[in-house]
Protein backbone atom coordinates (compact mmCIF):
# COMPACT_ATOMS: atom_id res chain seq x y z
CA UNK A 1 0.00 0.00 0.00
CA UNK A 2 1.27 3.43 -0.87
CA UNK A 3 1.81 4.92 2.57
CA UNK A 4 0.35 8.28 1.56
CA UNK A 5 -2.71 6.95 -0.22
CA UNK A 6 -5.08 4.98 1.92
CA UNK A 7 -3.24 5.65 5.18
CA UNK A 8 -6.20 7.58 6.59
CA UNK A 9 -8.42 4.58 5.81
CA UNK A 10 -6.24 2.37 8.03
CA UNK A 11 -6.52 4.88 10.87
CA UNK A 12 -10.27 5.26 10.36
CA UNK A 13 -10.80 1.49 10.29
CA UNK A 14 -8.81 0.79 13.48
CA UNK A 15 -10.39 3.68 15.36
CA UNK A 16 -13.91 2.76 14.19
CA UNK A 17 -13.37 -0.91 15.09
CA UNK A 18 -12.06 -0.05 18.55
CA UNK A 19 -14.83 2.49 19.21
CA UNK A 20 -17.42 -0.08 18.04
CA UNK A 21 -16.15 -2.66 20.53
CA UNK A 22 -16.43 -0.12 23.34
CA UNK A 23 -19.85 1.09 22.19
CA UNK A 24 -21.15 -2.48 22.00
CA UNK A 25 -20.06 -3.18 25.58
CA UNK A 26 -21.65 0.09 26.71
CA UNK A 27 -24.93 -0.59 24.94
CA UNK A 28 -25.15 -4.17 26.18
CA UNK A 29 -24.54 -3.18 29.80
CA UNK A 30 -26.39 0.17 29.95
CA UNK A 31 -29.27 -1.17 32.10
CA UNK A 32 -26.79 -2.83 34.47
CA UNK A 33 -24.88 0.47 34.73
CA UNK A 34 -28.11 2.31 35.66
CA UNK A 35 -28.76 -0.22 38.42
CA UNK A 36 -25.15 0.10 39.61
CA UNK A 37 -25.36 3.91 39.69
CA UNK A 38 -28.43 3.83 41.91
CA UNK A 39 -27.57 0.98 44.30
CA UNK A 40 -23.81 0.56 44.77
CA UNK A 41 -21.62 2.44 47.26
CA UNK A 42 -18.61 3.98 45.54
CA UNK A 43 -15.13 4.81 46.86
CA UNK A 44 -13.68 8.33 47.19
CA UNK A 45 -12.56 9.93 43.90
CA UNK A 46 -15.35 8.18 41.95
CA UNK A 47 -16.16 10.45 39.01
CA UNK A 48 -19.77 11.14 38.00
CA UNK A 49 -21.22 8.62 35.57
CA UNK A 50 -21.06 10.90 32.53
CA UNK A 51 -17.24 10.99 32.74
CA UNK A 52 -16.81 7.33 31.80
CA UNK A 53 -18.20 7.37 28.23
CA UNK A 54 -16.30 10.58 27.50
CA UNK A 55 -12.99 9.21 28.77
CA UNK A 56 -13.49 5.82 27.12
CA UNK A 57 -14.30 7.41 23.76
CA UNK A 58 -11.03 9.33 23.90
CA UNK A 59 -9.09 6.27 25.06
CA UNK A 60 -10.56 4.07 22.30
CA UNK A 61 -9.51 6.68 19.73
CA UNK A 62 -5.95 6.70 21.11
CA UNK A 63 -5.88 2.89 21.23
CA UNK A 64 -7.13 2.62 17.66
CA UNK A 65 -4.59 5.18 16.48
CA UNK A 66 -1.81 3.15 18.09
CA UNK A 67 -3.07 -0.06 16.50
CA UNK A 68 -3.22 1.66 13.11
CA UNK A 69 0.38 2.83 13.48
CA UNK A 70 1.43 -0.74 14.28
CA UNK A 71 -0.55 -2.17 11.37
CA UNK A 72 1.24 0.27 9.03
CA UNK A 73 4.70 -1.04 10.00
CA UNK A 74 6.49 -3.59 7.85
CA UNK A 75 4.95 -7.07 8.05
CA UNK A 76 6.80 -9.16 10.63
CA UNK A 77 6.29 -11.57 13.48
CA UNK A 78 6.65 -8.63 15.89
CA UNK A 79 3.81 -6.81 14.15
CA UNK A 80 1.60 -9.92 14.28
CA UNK A 81 2.37 -10.33 17.99
CA UNK A 82 1.53 -6.67 18.68
CA UNK A 83 -1.79 -6.90 16.86
CA UNK A 84 -2.67 -10.20 18.59
CA UNK A 85 -1.93 -8.58 21.96
CA UNK A 86 -4.06 -5.61 20.94
CA UNK A 87 -7.02 -7.81 20.04
CA UNK A 88 -6.58 -9.90 23.21
CA UNK A 89 -6.60 -6.85 25.48
CA UNK A 90 -9.57 -5.43 23.60
CA UNK A 91 -11.42 -8.70 24.24
CA UNK A 92 -10.61 -8.54 27.97
CA UNK A 93 -11.66 -4.91 27.99
CA UNK A 94 -14.97 -5.76 26.28
CA UNK A 95 -15.84 -8.46 28.84
CA UNK A 96 -15.02 -6.49 32.01
CA UNK A 97 -18.29 -4.45 32.14
CA UNK A 98 -20.30 -7.68 32.00
CA UNK A 99 -18.39 -9.01 35.02
CA UNK A 100 -18.51 -5.76 36.97
CA UNK A 101 -21.89 -4.23 36.10
CA UNK A 102 -23.80 -7.25 34.83
CA UNK A 103 -22.79 -9.92 37.32
CA UNK A 104 -21.60 -7.50 40.02
CA UNK A 105 -18.75 -9.98 40.57
CA UNK A 106 -16.57 -7.19 41.94
CA UNK A 107 -13.74 -9.41 43.22
CA UNK A 108 -13.51 -11.40 39.97
CA UNK A 109 -13.75 -8.18 37.94
CA UNK A 110 -10.86 -6.72 39.96
CA UNK A 111 -8.58 -9.66 39.16
CA UNK A 112 -9.75 -9.45 35.53
CA UNK A 113 -8.57 -5.82 35.51
CA UNK A 114 -5.21 -6.85 36.95
CA UNK A 115 -4.86 -9.34 34.08
CA UNK A 116 -5.93 -6.65 31.60
CA UNK A 117 -3.40 -4.20 33.02
CA UNK A 118 -0.59 -6.77 32.77
CA UNK A 119 -1.57 -7.48 29.17
CA UNK A 120 -1.61 -3.73 28.47
CA UNK A 121 1.92 -3.36 29.81
CA UNK A 122 3.08 -6.25 27.61
CA UNK A 123 1.27 -4.79 24.59
CA UNK A 124 2.69 -1.31 25.20
CA UNK A 125 6.24 -2.63 25.51
CA UNK A 126 5.72 -4.67 22.33
CA UNK A 127 4.37 -1.60 20.51
CA UNK A 128 7.47 0.30 21.65
CA UNK A 129 9.70 -2.16 19.79
CA UNK A 130 8.02 -1.21 16.51
CA UNK A 131 6.72 2.32 16.92
CA UNK A 132 7.36 4.47 19.99
CA UNK A 133 4.46 6.89 19.33
CA UNK A 134 2.07 3.92 19.17
CA UNK A 135 3.31 2.87 22.61
CA UNK A 136 3.04 6.39 24.02
CA UNK A 137 -0.57 6.57 22.84
CA UNK A 138 -1.35 3.70 25.24
CA UNK A 139 -0.11 5.50 28.37
CA UNK A 140 -3.42 7.25 29.14
CA UNK A 141 -5.16 3.87 28.79
CA UNK A 142 -2.69 2.26 31.21
CA UNK A 143 -3.25 5.06 33.72
CA UNK A 144 -7.04 4.87 33.37
CA UNK A 145 -7.11 1.09 33.83
CA UNK A 146 -4.95 1.51 36.93
CA UNK A 147 -7.47 4.07 38.24
CA UNK A 148 -10.33 1.73 37.27
CA UNK A 149 -8.58 -0.93 39.37
CA UNK A 150 -8.65 1.42 42.36
CA UNK A 151 -12.37 2.09 41.79
CA UNK A 152 -13.15 -1.60 41.27
CA UNK A 153 -11.25 -2.55 44.44
CA UNK A 154 -13.05 0.16 46.39
CA UNK A 155 -16.46 -1.01 45.20
CA UNK A 156 -15.51 -4.57 46.14
CA UNK A 157 -14.45 -3.52 49.63
CA UNK A 158 -17.54 -1.33 50.19
CA UNK A 159 -20.10 -3.74 48.75
CA UNK A 160 -18.59 -7.23 48.80
CA UNK A 161 -18.73 -9.54 45.83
Amino acid sequence: MNMKKGRWKVYAAWIAFTEAVGAAAGLLTREDVKLYESTIRKPPLSPPGWVFPVVWSLLYALMGTGAARISLTEPSEKRRRCLRLYLAQLGLNFLWPFLFFGLQAFSFAFFWLVLLWALLVWMTLSFRELDRPAAYLQIPYLVWVFFAGYLNFGVWMLNGS
